[in-house]
């Protein structure tokens, strides 16, 4: 974690330009594609205490709103994705969906017009619901605060439109509730996982309200 924390520092110093006064805003839409890792990915035969196992890959959709000055940004943004949930623990047709919003810091470079490049961290607030097949009893979980650490690139394609990709890791400790079942863990799971987003952004130029470079 030192590790990661020192690449993030370093990146962060090596964006931020000597003169960068403009103000800009920025909204994108996005689709995901979801990785779940960890005891949230286990099979039943192999996690011994995750009550929420068995995830595979899933697709979701989100929203990301940000302002800031120069390379330093705020943001906020809402996910919604749907993890497949193909063992015993989910019977037949499972799945879990995880829902929440998140906001954070924003460090972006605008040393380059058409190329972007950013990276970002912030607090994530999630929930979990679990369904299996056409039961209408699924397990359920509190809207706890993780954490999410991505970078990515701003893709300029016609001048206010562009292209985001980005990947995420999504890190949380959530206390599931099974009907029938009283605290299967107080102490909470991990529901962790890896999202690979692709994002339309729209947003206004970098000198639409500050003064404008010297070239």
């Amino acid at each position: 974690m030192k590790r990661v924390s020192s690449v993030f520092g370093v990146l962060a110093i090596s964006m931020i330009p000597a003169t960068a006064s403009a103000q800009w805003i920025s909204l994108a839409l996005r689709g995901s594609g979801g990785i779940p890792t960890g005891t949230f990915a286990e099979d039943q035969s192999s996690s011994s205490s995750g009550v929420v196992s068995g995830a595979k890959n899933g697709f979701g959709y989100g929203l990301e709103a940000g302002a800031g000055i120069g390379p330093i940004g705020a943001y906020a943004g809402f996910d919604h994705i749907k993890f497949d949930c193909q063992v015993i623990t989910c019977y037949d047709a499972g799945n879990y969906t995880l829902q929440g919003a998140s906001i954070g810091l924003k460090l972006s470079s605008h040393g380059f017009s058409i190329l972007r490049p950013f990276i970002k961290g912030g607090v994530t607030f999630n929930n979990l619901r679990g369904s299996y097949g056409s039961s209408s009893n699924g397990l359920s979980s509190d809207r706890a605060p993780g954490y999410e650490l991505g970078a990515g690139v701003d893709v300029s394609l016609l001048g206010l439109i562009g292209l985001a990709p980005q990947v995420r890791y999504v890190g949380q400790n959530l206390k599931v509730k099974v009907p029938g079942v009283s605290s299967p863990n107080p102490d909470g799971q991990g529901v962790n996982y890896f999202t690979f987003d692709v994002g339309l952004t729209f947003h206004t130029p970098y000198t639409l309200f500050g003064a404008r470079r010297a070239r």
